[in-house]
């Protein structure tokens, strides 16, 4: 049976495209939402005086959702700003499923303590 992956360059060709694909896409949905925002608030004038971060219904997926839904330039944003983070990730899923196609155990583990740790990171992290 032949493997998908014929040579280490076609991992790495393939996990260069994923990386490619990931950020051009999320600087797209980035540029969109902010075109969408300055349209909307492009003639208001800024407050240097107070440092006001995302609202508090953008800092959870479910909110991030909704504000794509009435097409919200934030959420957008936002998006873009999640699709940028969720790129490495997949590229560490990508090596840890071509890892195990090619039959490279060792690596598989090593890529999955890697990917676990990014996940303890991200959802074990203390909440602030």
């Amino acid at each position: 049976m032949k493997s998908l992956f014929q040579t280490d360059k076609d991992v790495a060709s393939v996990v260069g495209q994923l990386l490619r694909v990931g950020v051009v896409t999320s600087s797209v949905i980035a540029l969109i939402g902010g075109i969408i925002y300055l349209f909307a608030h492009g003639a208001d004038t800024p407050h240097y005086t107070e440092f006001i971060g995302a609202p508090k219904n953008l800092r959870h997926i479910n909110g991030i959702i909704d504000g794509l839904l009435v097409l919200d330039a934030k959420a957008i944003i936002q998006t873009g700003i999640l699709v940028l983070i969720a790129t490495p990730i997949l590229r560490v899923l990508l090596s840890a499923i071509a890892f195990a196609i090619e039959k490279d155990y060792l690596y598989v583990v090593i890529t999955l303590i890697v990917l676990s740790i990014i996940a303890i990171g991200m959802f074990g992290g203390l909440a602030g």
